[in-house]
């Protein structure tokens, strides 16, 4: 099993940057694709970024590609999203999820989720 806590998030201003940190429990961190989702108010989670358990592969939504940027430390059980030239439509609240499972942009596909943190971003 796997516990996660994020943090990182709050107020920007547009074209801002912020690092969202996920900080994970248990031995078998490694074993496990990460992922970063968000939910804005009245909308669907959805798909931000994922890298694999190597930290090889990583995959992005069309919308932040070139902005942002997941990274892992399973040394540290850590995972990362730095999040550059932020835009008023990124704001959300931001989950950090792991999964063992294939296709790592699906929501459903996820087993553990943190609690959240909120990205708020002025224009």
């Amino acid at each position: 099993q796997v516990q996660l806590v994020e943090s990182g998030g709050g107020l920007v201003q547009a074209g801002g940057s912020l690092r969202l940190s996920c900080a994970a429990s248990g031995r078998t961190f490694s074993s496990y694709d990460m992922g970063w989702f968000r939910q804005a108010p009245g909308k669907e989670r959805e798909f931000v970024a994922a890298i694999s358990w190597s930290g090889r592969s990583t995959y992005y939504a069309d919308s932040v590609k070139g902005r942002f940027t997941i990274s892992r430390d399973n040394a540290k059980n850590m995972v990362y999203l730095q999040m550059n030239s932020l835009k008023p439509e990124d704001t959300a609240v931001y989950y950090c999820a792991a999964t063992m499972k294939p296709i790592p942009t699906i929501v459903a596909l996820y087993d553990y989720w943190g609690q959240g943190t909120q990205v708020t971003v002025s224009s």
